[in-house]
């Protein structure tokens, strides 16, 4: 048995290796997740399936790519003692995530963020999308929040200005 498997494995490398069409080198069981899928459930996938990389997909399209690199890149990021469970209140929320906001060049919040029962709202017009996302992971990794949502607009230059 071992023997045809290895015969099998070898012909499907050289055709993944040799061949000249898309459908002869791609993967056709795709596995695929969802943007609010957590890391650890990716990651769980990425090492049970074997893949290098997962695509997100939201209402059938790809949005994205999650890879290993990815991932480690999260990992590395987290801070070295682990967030405390505690549940802070509405004002506490905004006091900790306007510090970690502070003095970041890309950061619109400040009158622009309202904290109610632990759900942030982040309002106003922004220049980056990239600034909107680092608000809402710096949101999102304040103790107590519950969700964020984006009520945002992006800024649109006047014609002629």
């Amino acid at each position: 048995m071992a023997r045809f498997w290895s015969a099998s494995h070898e012909a499907r490398d050289y055709v993944k290796t040799h061949a000249a069409k898309v459908s002869d080198v791609m993967t056709a069981d795709v596995e695929t997740v969802r943007p609010d899928t957590p890391l650890g459930e990716v990651a769980g996938i990425l090492e049970v399936r074997h893949i290098k990389r997962v695509p997100v997909t939201e209402g059938g399209r790809v949005i994205g790519i999650v890879s290993r690199a990815n991932l480690v890149q999260a990992l590395a990021s987290l801070p070295d003692e682990p967030v405390s469970d505690a549940t802070l209140s509405d004002a506490e929320i905004r006091t900790v995530l306007m510090g970690e906001l502070s003095g970041r060049k890309w950061s619109f919040a400040g009158r622009n963020m309202v904290v109610t029962d632990g759900v942030v709202h982040l309002s106003g017009v922004f220049q980056s999308a990239e600034a909107v996302d680092a608000v809402r992971v710096a949101a999102q990794n304040v103790p107590g929040v519950k969700r964020v949502e984006d009520h945002t607009e992006p800024y649109q230059m006047m014609p002629g200005v």
